[in-house]
């Protein structure tokens, strides 16, 4: 009897315990903009932190190897669902389980690199927002030639094994020529590789050179473009790298994609399946300049430019 007792008890704990989302990024901190949103977002929907539900946080550093060691910690810590941030984090995690559920954000195009079958019915254990990316990376070429009428060669240096920026750069060459532009594309298979690509570009030449940053968090490279920024005129996808010495961004807000995962979060925590769960694309998209930089840079931003800007970054 007493045992019996014991094992209800057991099974009614195990029911009142909160669900546990597991965190996955390449990130080099463990509190980026699209976890503060998704956080955010699941509290506004009534999932407390600590009370009805709990985070497990990896953090990888953008190291590969570190990124594929969170998510077997993840499997193996039988999380209720994964949220992996960026195109390597969603495909580790889907690479580690075919049971857990996965939201991912900020993909660039899940359908194109084989992430999902389709938007409408992703299959598998899979769904989340897509960051336009790809799709927004023509138009990141054409502000950055309306910030910079001086730019002739776009360089674009990425990680050879990641799809989403490779597409980006084949989408940015096909609308070069007529901004009179032309994309260097420079994928590479290492940091040291990288490193070399950036340092063939003149600096003397600065305003007549850009940089078209790479999507994903990998092999260091988005670092290496922050460093050469105020010599070389960088366009970046998110924000975030543009507090930190970017010229400019054009992209999804990461933060409102965040929340906007939150909600796909809360359905799959409520009993839906993530493969009957469309994949949606990021619902805000913003464009911010930094004038720090462009000062940097000796560059004047045309005011019709800062005028249409969402926000601008003075100090």
């Amino acid at each position: 009897m007493g045992v019996l007792a014991s094992t209800i008890g057991a099974h009614a704990q195990q029911r009142q315990s909160p669900p546990r989302i597991g965190l996955l990024s390449p990130a080099y901190f463990p509190n980026a903009p699209s976890v503060q949103g998704l956080k955010a977002g699941l509290q506004e929907l009534g999932f407390e932190e600590g009370r009805s539900v709990l985070y497990e946080t990896t953090v990888s550093e953008g190291d590969p190897q570190r990124l594929r060691a969170a998510a077997t910690t993840l499997v193996n810590a039988k999380v209720d669902v994964i949220f992996a941030e960026f195109e390597i984090a969603a495909r580790v995690g889907k690479d580690a389980t075919d049971r857990i559920p996965i939201v991912f954000s900020a993909v660039g195009d899940p359908v194109a690199t084989g992430l999902v079958k389709s938007v409408a019915h992703p299959g598998a254990n899979i769904t989340g927002v897509s960051g336009l990316t790809t799709e927004l990376a023509p138009k990141r070429l054409e502000w950055l030639k309306a910030v910079n009428p001086a730019v002739r060669h776009v360089w674009a240096v990425y990680d050879a094994a990641d799809p989403s920026s490779r597409l980006a750069a084949q989408k940015a060459s096909s609308v070069a020529g007529g901004l009179r532009l032309e994309v260097v594309d420079r994928p590479v298979r290492s940091t040291a590789e990288a490193i070399a690509a950036l340092k063939t570009i003149p600096l003397k030449e600065g305003l007549k050179h850009g940089l078209l940053a790479p999507l994903e968090v990998n092999l260091g490279i988005q670092g290496s473009v922050i460093d050469i920024s105020p010599w070389v005129p960088s366009v970046f996808d998110g924000s975030f790298w543009v507090q930190g010495g970017a010229l400019m961004s054009y992209g999804a807000d990461h933060l409102a994609m965040g929340r906007q995962a939150a909600r796909l979060v809360a359905k799959i925590l409520r009993g839906e399946r993530a493969e009957d769960l469309p994949v949606e694309g990021a619902n805000r998209i913003e464009l911010v300049i930094s004038l720090k930089t462009a000062k940097q840079l000796r560059l004047n931003v045309p005011d019709s430019v800062l005028k249409r800007a969402d926000r601008v970054v003075r100090e």
